[in-house]
């Protein structure tokens, strides 16, 4: 009869060691407009309805549905040490009769204590992740900043890779070609992960994680 929480326990384990990609952004399209109404007899070439943008903005994006490429240059390196000393004494004495029926050895009453501690700690950490992704703008604010996303998948003949990007940037930072640094994007959500035999293979087995958590040691 144990045979059967056991097997849930390891169908559970194994579950849990899959990579399943996150839910997928889908790309943010700008609204249908519709044709333009000319007024009968208008006779003027302009017509703001009929779409506008000043020749030193060029094709710079700025719009829900625009593209623009986030290239990623994220770095980071964090180093932290700990360290900690304490020291502790103590010492008491009394000083007995000399002579008389009460005479004891003065060594006998000679008290002292003593503890010490020393500890020391150290970590480290580096990340690296480098690339172009291009997203799509999802919401303009009227103070100038956008909300994009977007994501990238690659099925390749190992597995799957994907990476996800989200977050906030400023119209103003997209250059001519329609870049922006990460480091510009706010509120950054970057996902990047994949599955397939060389990710599996990189992890423990469902086993070896079981009795690593039951073990009391």
């Amino acid at each position: 009869m144990r045979t059967i929480p056991c097997a849930v326990a390891a169908a559970a384990l194994l579950a849990g060691c899959q990579t399943t990609r996150p839910a997928g952004f889908q790309p943010a399209l700008p609204p249908a407009s519709a044709a333009p109404v000319l007024a009968r007899g208008d006779g003027a070439i302009f017509h703001a309805a009929s779409g506008y943008a000043p020749l030193h903005y060029g094709t710079r994006a700025a719009q829900v549905g625009d593209l623009v490429t986030i290239v990623l240059t994220e770095r980071t390196a964090t180093t932290k040490s700990a360290a900690g000393k304490t020291d502790r004494t103590g010492d008491a004495s009394i000083t007995p009769p000399a002579a008389g029926p009460f005479s004891i050895d003065p060594a006998a009453l000679n008290l002292s204590s003593g503890g010490s501690f020393k500890g020391q700690g150290n970590a480290s950490q580096a990340s690296s992740l480098q690339g172009d992704i291009s997203v799509t703008i999802a919401e303009v604010r009227p103070n100038g900043t956008a909300l994009v996303r977007g994501e990238k998948v690659m099925t390749l003949s190992q597995g799957n890779e994907w990476i996800q990007v989200t977050g906030i940037i400023r119209l103003s930072d997209i250059d001519v070609d329609n870049r922006i640094a990460s480091t510009r994007v706010a509120d950054a959500r970057i996902t990047y992960a994949g599955s397939g035999a060389i990710q599996s293979s990189s992890r423990p087995g469902w086993l070896s994680r079981f009795f690593t958590a039951v073990s009391p040691f």
